[in-house]
């Protein structure tokens, strides 16, 4: 039976859309995402919806208050987890939030990123099949899974 873990994940755009707010993962050794940049986001909460999830996670990790985001799609994840796990991720687009990003937070240091530079930054091998699609211009959300198997994407299907 299938029962993933849900959650969320979200990708602020700085008031020009030049820049992307990233989390780096370093605060801990241990942690699977040690070293990674990612977007901001965690597990859902029982009693939460996937919007309420997103809000709550921003302002945890950077301190900020979306105000206006989209909904860009959703991956799942099969195999992700450090014991297996699966996950099913709901992406935004935060484009207008209120208050200023804090520079750290549990996980990690927190920044802003040029769009440009993107694609340099160490992150998951598999972030590079759906990110494009989280900053494309087309307004239907996508639906992708991606499997992993021992910490390495195994294939990527995605349909609109």
């Amino acid at each position: 039976m299938y029962k993933p873990i849900i959650g969320t994940l979200g990708y602020v755009l700085s008031p020009d859309s030049s820049h992307v707010l990233l989390l780096r993962r370093n605060a801990r050794q241990d942690d699977q995402h040690f070293g990674k940049y990612n977007g901001l986001g965690g597990k859902m909460q029982p009693d939460e919806d996937v919007h309420t999830c997103m809000v709550r996670e921003i302002e945890e990790e950077a301190g900020i208050i979306c105000q206006k985001m989209q909904l860009r799609g959703t991956v799942s994840w099969p195999g992700f987890g450090p014991d297996g796990e699966n996950w099913l991720g709901f992406i935004f687009l935060i484009t207008a939030f209120k208050g200023e990003p804090k520079p750290r937070c549990a996980e990690g240091e927190i920044g802003w990123h040029s769009m440009a530079s993107l694609y340099s930054l160490p992150m998951w091998e598999g972030d590079r099949y759906f990110l494009p699609l989280v900053f494309d211009d087309n307004p239907r959300p996508f639906h992708g899974c991606l499997p992993y198997c021992q910490g390495r994407p195994v294939r990527w299907q995605c349909f609109r």
